[in-house]
């Protein structure tokens, strides 16, 4: 790709960007801190279908209204251990961000605790919120729904989302051993959206079109259906996340919600649940001797790797070399800082 066609932008000026973008589309600073910060972060790790991409999106859906920009999340405490955060049409991010400052010290008290997120929008990196969990000692486990882009195998019709689910496990030192953040289709349906915006062909095995065929066209793609990771082991995959996401925590299911990718619709309401454990506690001290096992069993493998390990070395060159976007999404963001 040709010098011309692309931005590359250092961390900070990336932050600021963003950071102006939103809060000129109507949202407020509180609101998007945490939000910024994970955008920044997935971009880090070479996400580049997570971060930046979404930004043009994001600020559409707050000048549309489709996104309240000014909401402020209600927290409500269900027990010692439990919490409901009620996004009230806003930003998941600061739903989840106030949720997790509840759970996690009532983790490492009770063992156990639990978060259910409603009424919110896209949360961006599922596995940015439970390496969040991990880095606080704690094993971190998250579930959110989304529009529904999967049909049920034989069927034709999307009845559950893209519906990712992460795991993040601590390490002894403070930070993360794994992530696991995998979405219940062969891939993330923002790539089949970055594909279409790029005028690229997908792969085949990606997606099918609206009679259940498999396509290269993306625009066929966003139009049928996305294809479930393992066929019908993905789809119960997803369903599982649906239940925990939507049904859990009262949220709009997946066939019931706008798109996240267009202006239509009111807003998208779906959900998050997230599950803080104690693993000391549980495993009577034994833990880490365990994981740490478990995790060489893995390693001392020639070619074998943890999942989320080619992140770290995605960090460090993105430290050193900035962010490459393409001219025509810098451009994009630009236009909503106006």
């Amino acid at each position: 790709m040709a010098k011309k066609d692309t931005k590359t932008l250092s961390l900070e000026s990336a932050r600021r960007l963003t950071s102006r973008a939103l809060t000129k589309s109507g949202a407020t600073r509180a609101n998007i801190r945490y939000l910024v910060e994970s955008i920044i972060e997935t971009e880090r790790q070479g996400l580049a279908s997570h971060g930046l991409f979404w930004v043009p999106i994001y600020c559409a859906h707050l000048r549309c209204g489709k996104l309240d920009g000014q909401a402020k999340p209600e927290i409500t405490r269900l027990s010692p251990a439990s919490y409901r955060a009620d996004a009230r049409s806003g930003f998941a991010h600061p739903a989840i961000d106030k949720g997790l400052a509840k759970i996690m010290p009532a983790a490492r008290k009770y063992g156990i605790s639990a978060l259910a997120v409603t009424n919110s929008y896209n949360c961006g990196t599922l596995g940015i919120h439970t390496a969040r969990i991990a880095r606080g000692g704690l094993i971190g486990i998250g579930f959110t729904n989304a529009p529904a882009s999967i049909a049920p195998v034989g069927g034709k019709k999307p009845v559950i989302g893209t519906n990712p689910i992460s795991m993040a496990v601590p390490d002894e030192d403070g930070d993360v051993k794994f992530v696991l953040d995998q979405s219940s289709s062969v891939i993330a349906k923002s790539e089949v959206m970055r594909h279409k915006t790029e005028g690229r062909p997908i792969p085949l095995g990606w997606a099918l079109d609206p009679d259940g065929n498999p396509t290269e066209d993306p625009e066929l793609g966003l139009k049928g259906s996305m294809a479930p990771a393992g066929g019908q082991k993905g789809f119960g995959q997803g369903l599982m996340v649906e239940v925990m996401a939507a049904a859990v925590s009262g949220a709009m299911l997946g066939s019931q919600c706008s798109s996240f990718a267009t202006n239509d619709g009111g807003p998208c309401n779906t959900g998050q649940f997230f599950i803080a454990i104690h693993p000391q506690d549980f495993s009577a001290g034994l833990f880490s001797t365990r994981l740490n096992d478990l995790c060489s069993a893995i390693t001392d493998q020639d070619g074998a790797r943890l999942p989320g390990s080619n992140r770290a070395a995605q960090c460090a060159r993105i430290d050193a070399e900035g962010i490459t976007l393409k001219r025509d999404l810098y451009e994009r963001i630009r236009e909503c800082t106006k």
